[in-house]
C-alpha cells in the first residue's frame, strides 16, 4: 500500500474500531489514514453500511473497546457529543471528545482515553491527522494510574 504524503506506518498494528452516525469525507479520510498506518479498521454505523443512530454507535463502539475486540476506537456524531456520552455508558470506557492534538495527547496522557471521539460540525481533515498524530505517540501517564483507577465502579 502506497502512503500518502506525511504519513507513516505504524510500528504496532492495533485494531481499532470506526464508528459515526453519519458517513462523510471526514470518516471516510480517518478510516483511509487509520489503514495506511496499517492498523485493522472495523467500521460500525453508517461508515460499514449500517443505518444505526449516534446512541447506538457509540454503545457499539464503547462495547468493541471493553470486550477486547477493540484496542481502541475513533468515533463521530455531528457534536461528538452524544457519541461520547454513549461510549461512556460502557463500563472500562474512557472517551474523550477532542478538538485539538494537544487535548488528544491530555487525554491519552491523564486519563488514558481509549476511545478518540470527533465532531463532524467543525473537525477538519488535517486537525483529525494531528489528534491522530498525538493519539497514537502518547501514552499513559504511570503517576494517574490511581486516578485513573477511581473511574472504574467497582472502586
Amino acid at each position: 500500500m502506497r502512503l500518502a504524503a506525511g504519513r507513516r506506518r505504524s510500528l504496532v498494528t492495533l485494531k481499532v474500531a470506526l464508528g459515526s452516525d453519519d458517513k462523510t469525507p471526514l470518516t471516510e479520510t480517518v478510516a483511509v489514514d487509520l489503514a495506511e498506518r496499517g492498523h485493522e479498521v472495523t467500521l460500525v454505523g453508517p461508515p460499514a453500511g449500517e443505518a444505526i443512530e449516534w446512541a447506538d454507535v457509540g454503545r457499539r463502539v464503547g462495547e468493541l473497546v471493553a470486550e477486547g475486540g477493540a484496542d481502541t476506537a475513533v468515533l463521530f456524531c455531528w457534536t461528538g457529543t452524544g457519541a461520547s456520552i454513549a461510549a461512556n455508558k460502557v463500563p472500562g470506557v474512557r472517551a474523550a471528545l477532542c478538538t485539538d492534538a494537544a487535548t488528544a495527547a491530555g487525554a491519552r496522557t491523564w486519563n488514558d482515553a481509549n476511545v478518540l471521539v470527533m465532531g463532524l460540525r467543525l473537525t477538519s481533515a488535517d486537525v483529525a491527522h494531528e489528534m491522530l498524530d498525538a493519539w497514537f505517540a502518547t501514552e499513559p501517564d504511570p503517576a494517574e494510574a490511581d486516578n485513573i483507577a477511581r473511574l472504574e465502579p467497582d472502586r
